[in-house]
């Protein structure tokens, strides 16, 4: 029995899934514009998947850094969910809650 595609699997899902809150985490803190992060991360993961012989190994990397480049679209849409009041904004940011409260920022 071979089982490499259903860790495949299992780690695809875990690796997903720890990016939701890593993506809300980093626009709360550093706001959209860390875009560049994710996306020298993805290309350092998908050049590196290219090299490494063990297929298991290559394709999580694969799966990271194609969840890394997923997620630049993700900060953006994650903007926008906080503009709609979805989710918290940071209040330390000019650009956060105090302005949209007409608190000033």
């Amino acid at each position: 029995m071979y089982i490499t595609g259903l860790l495949i699997g299992i780690f695809s899902f875990v690796i997903i899934g720890v990016f939701h809150p890593i993506v809300i985490r980093c626009e709360y803190h550093f706001t959209w514009k860390i875009w560049p992060v994710f996306l020298a991360a993805g290309l350092v993961c998908l050049l590196t998947s290219l090299f490494v012989e063990n297929t298991l190994l290559s394709s999580l990397l694969s799966v990271l850094g194609f969840t890394c480049l997923w997620s630049i679209g993700e900060l953006k849409e994650q903007k926008v969910r906080v503009e709609k009041g979805w989710f918290p904004a940071n209040p330390k940011r000019a650009d956060g809650k105090r302005k949209q409260d007409g608190k000033g920022g």
